[in-house]
């Protein structure tokens, strides 16, 4: 019996790893429709398998005087991921709340300007209202040249 378990989870794990690899291809090319002209990439695809109730958190800095876009998804539907962006004080880890999408119609996107250098944390999870139970959360950011 153990053999056969053994040979049923070598089997379906490669299936498994390309299925969630293919989702999360899908979704990336998705989210890279928002990154586009005047926007350029900063060349790195955040992703990460969440389940419902579970958090992804990514951390990145924002440089002073730059404009960014953040674009962020989960499957192919636009408005199944939301993510918040907050300021990390790097002295004391006190975060603040910048921006969520969930306050915003659930956008798959979003522009804004930093006036000074700051170290964010971006969390993503599974909208609830999508039904999803478990899915890969992309985001991808651009800033403008």
């Amino acid at each position: 019996m153990k053999k056969i378990l053994l040979s049923v989870l070598v089997i379906a794990t490669p299936f498994f790893v390309a299925r969630t690899s293919a989702q999360c291809d899908s979704t990336t090319k998705m989210c890279s429709a928002h990154v586009i002209p005047p926007f350029v990439s900063d060349g790195q695809t955040y992703r990460a398998f969440v389940s419902s109730g579970e958090n992804a958190q990514f951390n990145t800095t924002f440089f002073a005087g730059s404009t960014y876009r953040i674009a962020a998804g989960s499957g192919m539907t636009e408005g199944n991921l939301i993510f918040s962006i907050y300021s990390v004080d790097p002295n004391t880890g006190d975060r603040q709340l910048i921006f969520s999408n969930s306050q915003h119609n659930y956008a798959p996107y979003w522009d804004f300007k930093v006036n000074t250098t700051v170290e964010v944390s971006i969390e993503a999870s599974l909208n609830p209202s999508s039904g999803k139970e478990s899915g890969c959360a992309v985001m991808l950011i651009g800033f403008k040249q």
